[in-house]
């Protein structure tokens, strides 16, 4: 549903946005994540998310991030156009809201080795954890999907 307010938050997403994260949008943990980014970005629009497992998800608009790539490791596409990914997605999404001292001992090299470590683990098993297919699974849906018509930079609004 459009309202009269979204073209002005959109205007002012674009003039403001240093970072946007891509997201899964069908992950429970993923979603309280971004729910509570939103929540500390408070409307400045310093944030753009994107949902990847939304049927109109465009990897052209997003630094060239095909579904699969985003759903192995969480990315993001900086102002500039950089994509980042892992941790460092953490680091300056939280960087950008003011937060960065959460992430900052991340930087320190044993320990940065560390938490880049377990969120590899994380992101291996993200899938099984939060009780959905395998991504190989996942991928088979998607294509099938696309099979349709449906997706990947198209408007409609498909669903299995």
């Amino acid at each position: 549903m459009t309202t009269s307010s979204a073209p002005a938050v959109e205007a002012s997403t674009a003039t403001t946005c240093q970072i946007t994260l891509l997201y899964d949008g069908d992950c429970p943990l993923c979603l309280r994540e971004v729910n509570f980014l939103r929540q500390k970005d408070n409307g400045r629009g310093l944030v753009a998310f994107t949902d990847i497992a939304a049927d109109d998800y465009n990897p052209e608009a997003n630094g060239g991030v095909d579904f699969a790539t985003a759903m192995g490791r969480i990315h993001a596409v900086k102002a500039d156009g950089t994509v980042i990914k892992n941790v460092e997605v953490f680091r300056q999404v939280y960087d950008v809201l003011g937060m960065g001292w959460i992430y900052a001992p991340t930087r320190w090299p044993i320990v940065g080795a560390l938490v880049d470590w377990a969120y590899g683990v994380w992101a291996n098993w993200r899938l099984a954890v939060t009780g959905r297919p395998s991504l190989k699974t996942l991928l088979a849906e998607r294509e099938a999907k696309l099979a349709q018509g449906c997706g990947e930079g198209e408007a409609s609004r498909c669903r299995i």
